[in-house]
């Protein structure tokens, strides 16, 4: 259904461009300094992995399902990938190559036990959260990994466009999204993933193999995971095995606050994008502002609570 041209899709994502903007002129108003190229390209800095993370997490809630597991991916994936290029000697790119298969094998299986065995997702990837945090901490020996190759940290290096420095990883970031958009909006394995999430069993009479999509849906999360991983490591320029414990909350609460729906099927890349600003939003104005972080993690779970208030009532009301 559209509305003048717009995609109802697109519409989800009204909400949330309203609350982004609401956010950026309240903090506008609060500190001299938020207001400012330089300020907001910091902020994209800071949201670049959970936003390459989200929309992992983004594909996989289309379907109806949840990824816990999706931090710890992330955190395994950069420990591998820094431990191969340090301790192993391996070239850089086909160290990259071994963190991106990391997070894909993570996501294989997933995938696997929620369409074989039809296990529900918030169990599995609860189960794998802590499987592959337990595997991070002993591959790591719970130590950091440094000595970073200079050309691994490419992404996390800037260039100017006025007198703003911007990251190549934000770039790599806010291109993921693009294509994604692309991807969901106009490719025929786009439209399968919203078709599953919103009725599996009609999608399946239709002709869609549904566990198919369900397992390509979980690898390519666990790919983008990866990608998140290299992003982490360029950022920070260490394998850090602490890393990411809180980033699957994070990403599901960018999820939500975008728009997308917790029962699948509705929802949108650019709502996602938007709700992984707002957070990055809240946090940087709350500091700016001087309000201690503990306070900064209350508003986000008050904003979370209040959007999947939002959802169970609009999917009520359908």
């Amino acid at each position: 259904m559209k509305l003048r041209g717009i995609p109802a899709v697109e519409l989800s994502s009204l909400g949330p461009c309203i609350a982004l903007f609401a956010a950026c002129l309240f903090f506008t108003t609060q500190s001299d300094r938020f207001f400012s190229g330089q300020n907001f390209s910091l902020i994209l800095q800071q949201v670049m992995v959970v936003g390459v993370i989200a929309i992992g997490q983004t594909l996989i809630i289309l379907t109806a399902g949840i990824d816990l597991s999706c931090g710890m991916a992330m955190a395994l994936g950069s420990v591998v990938l820094s431990k191969f290029a340090v301790d192993y000697g391996v070239s850089p790119l086909l160290a990259i190559g071994c963190g991106l298969l990391v997070g894909m094998f993570i996501g294989y299986v997933n995938g696997t036990l929620v369409t074989k065995i039809k296990l529900p997702a918030f169990i599995v990837t609860l189960g794998t959260m802590n499987i592959v945090f337990a595997i991070t901490q002993l591959y790591s020996g719970a130590q950091t990994v440094t000595g970073i190759p200079e050309s691994m940290q490419f992404l996390g290096t800037t260039f100017h466009i006025g007198s703003t420095n911007i990251t190549y990883g934000t770039m790599l970031m806010l291109g993921l999204y693009v294509l994604t958009w692309f991807f969901l909006r106009d490719t025929a394995p786009g439209r399968h993933i919203y078709a599953v999430g919103n009725n599996p069993e009609a999608a399946r009479l239709t002709g869609i193999s549904t566990h198919r999509v369900l397992l390509g849906v979980y690898v390519l999360a666990g790919l983008l995971y990866g990608v998140a991983a290299l992003l982490s490591v360029a950022r920070m320029g260490v394998g850090d095995p602490q890393a990411g414990q809180t980033d699957n909350l994070d990403s599901i609460t960018a999820v939500v606050l975008g728009g997308t729906s917790l029962f699948g099927g509705r929802g949108s890349i650019v709502g996602t994008l938007v709700g992984v600003l707002i957070v990055g939003v809240f946090r940087n104005g709350l500091t700016l502002m001087g309000v201690p972080s503990v306070f900064q993690i209350l508003v986000t779970g008050v904003l979370v609570i209040l959007a999947v208030a939002a959802d169970q009532f609009t999917h009520k009301k359908g």
